[in-house]
């Protein structure tokens, strides 16, 4: 049975070296303990459905110029061509596309009253056939029909009333009555524009993926007719690569007057707008992986330091009958206490630190179970580390007593 109370004296004639050790395994714990679950929140974000078929769609800009540009006529060719196009499940005409950090947003409120509280809302201007084409769950109430539709010159006023919302919105603005009791009702828009709410669907996130309010949408059925349109295309599986490069072939062909631009898939839209959460993923890993890999190293170092001092000492003890599995025992015991120890300060500067990085950067609050699973790992990585020159000690033989240091 080893006592901890002889480990923990003998340890006190190498202070230093066991402050320093005790430290760094205390910091290594903040940061790696922090570093996991910015990358696990990081990571969820990342990993949120935007509510469409992401794997089969792509879109794809149409600039006109020109006094022979007409937009209107140039739109709706376009769309009777795309929907005409084999492998091609439906298209539509929208301002703005989920996820790619570039749209428009309006706030939403209950009253005519501007100053009453609004939840800020993205907004989508589409035609009849948007839901379909974005693969979106209509929950409750209807989608637009040919008549809701009002196709809009740039300046335009806005005439219709009617208004497809977001499960969310639904639940932000009427958090305690059902979805279906929210079909009828008038939401205010943009100041005082009143809208009837005939539908909600499932999920659809808005274009700013970072943004707390991205599952809060509606689409209204007013789509621009001005001299830059966006065209939503989703495809059978396995053909939007291909379709891809013949939609804008085709695009550019049939019409002089245009530029045609933009081409990209959701996918790639995806990876485009979480790039930067991308890259401080593989940043924190890195810096996790060095932090760790530097506190096996010191504690290596200072086992194998201890170990050379004591080596005339481990070999009389092993001369008086200590088995190596004793020696073995001893060492790794050491060890355990002073990642023990460690690991406690590291705790406390955990969630001193979490509790910083919530209160000044909006994070959320970290689940209390990423300490206790932070000590215990640590604790098991400085076994691991230190099991080398621990076996290295209990190798020693008896004879090592008799020599001169």
């Amino acid at each position: 049975m080893i006592e901890a109370g002889p480990i923990l004296r003998a340890m006190t004639r190498n202070k230093l070296g066991v402050i320093l050790i005790t430290l760094q395994i205390a910091f290594t714990m903040t940061v790696v303990i922090n570093a996991i679950f910015i990358i696990n929140e990081r990571s969820s974000l990342m990993a949120r459905p935007s509510g469409l078929d992401e794997a089969n769609m792509f879109y794809i800009s149409s600039v006109g110029f020109g006094d022979d540009y007409n937009g209107p006529v140039t739109v709706a060719d376009d769309l009777a061509m795309l929907r005409q196009l084999p492998g091609v499940e439906n298209a539509t005409v929208t301002n703005a596309i989920p996820v790619s950090g570039s749209g428009s947003n309006s706030g939403v409120r209950l009253s005519d009253d501007e100053s009453a509280a609004a939840a800020f809302a993205a907004y989508y201007r589409v035609d009849e056939q948007a839901i379909d084409t974005m693969d979106l769950d209509l929950i409750a109430g209807r989608n637009f029909n040919t008549g809701d539709i009002q196709w809009r010159e740039p300046g335009q006023d806005l005439l219709r009333q009617e208004l497809v919302i977001s499960r969310a919105l639904g639940e932000r603005l009427f958090p305690d009555r059902p979805l279906n009791d929210v079909l009828g009702e008038t939401i205010y828009i943009a100041g005082l524009q009143p809208q009837t709410v005939i539908g909600v669907v499932n999920q659809l996130q808005g274009p700013w993926p970072t943004n707390s309010m991205v599952e809060l949408s509606m689409l209204q059925p007013m789509p621009s007719v001005g001299g830059r349109s966006t065209y939503l295309i989703r495809t059978e599986p396995g053909e939007r690569d291909r379709l891809m490069a013949e939609v804008e072939e085709m695009l550019v062909s049939t019409n002089e007057n245009r530029i045609v631009r933009g081409l990209m898939s959701l996918e790639q839209t995806r990876e485009e707008s979480y790039r930067i959460d991308s890259a401080m993923s593989t940043v924190l890993w890195v810096v996790i992986s060095t932090l760790i890999f530097i506190t096996c190293m010191g504690i290596v170092g200072l086992a194998v330091f201890g170990i050379n001092r004591r080596r005339k000492q481990i070999g009389t003890r092993r001369a008086l009958g200590a088995t190596r599995s004793e020696i073995l025992s001893y060492f790794m015991t050491e060890n355990f206490l002073v990642t023990a120890i460690g690991v406690f300060l590291g705790a406390v500067l955990t969630i001193g630190f979490s509790i910083v990085l919530t209160s000044s950067f909006n994070m959320p609050t970290m689940a209390w179970y990423y300490t206790p699973i932070g000590m215990l790992a640590l604790i098991v990585i400085g076994q691991i580390a230190v099991l080398g020159p621990s076996s290295g000690a209990a190798r020693t033989e008896p004879a090592i007593a008799t020599r001169s240091v």
